[in-house]
């Protein structure tokens, strides 16, 4: 198994809303993605970041998105769908497997921030290209799964202090 090392290439990616309400419904706080960026790239060559949101009709998530933007984020944006009877859909699931498999020829690194059991099969595919894959997301709330085959898990719950932002910090998102 590959260890961390300074020459690693590292692409990070960010399923935003699944660290958003995992932090939202375990902690009533927010997310600290610059520290979890940090901790994603821990010194290695940084290539790039993807962090995938979700717009709604009000627009309300701008600040939030530029803040992103300002940490080397590239945000990118789906619009919140909404059908008749008033149920809501996002998924970003695809788009980030798409991505994953796309950029990862150039990669020794893909830190995938994310606790959703549905990139099961996308770590799998990437382990068996070569790639090490990192994941990176609340233990409280990550597939048991997942946190097995990934070749490491940071679990922010272990240092909610660094990870989150304290209610003080809050207008920063």
């Amino acid at each position: 198994m590959l260890t961390k090392s300074k020459e690693q290439r590292v692409e990070v990616l960010i399923d935003v809303q699944n660290l958003y309400y995992s932090a939202r419904n375990l902690y009533k706080s927010k997310v600290n993605f610059k520290e979890v960026l940090k901790q994603a790239i821990s010194g290695r060559k940084f290539i790039r970041a993807f962090g995938y949101v979700v717009r709604t009709k009000t627009g309300e998530e701008k600040p939030f998105f530029d803040a992103l933007s300002k940490l080397g984020i590239e945000t990118r944006i789906r619009d919140l769908q909404e059908f008749y009877g008033g149920a809501k859909k996002a998924d970003w699931d695809v788009g980030i497997v798409i991505d994953a498999i796309r950029t990862s020829p150039g990669l020794d690194v893909i830190v995938l921030c994310s606790g959703d059991g549905d990139f099961i099969s996308l770590v799998e595919y990437l382990k068996n290209q070569g790639k090490r894959v990192e994941v990176v997301a609340f233990g409280k709330t990550t597939s048991s799964r997942l946190k097995e085959i990934a070749d490491e898990f940071i679990d922010l719950d272990q240092d909610t202090g660094k990870f989150l932002l304290s209610n003080k910090n809050q207008k920063e998102d």
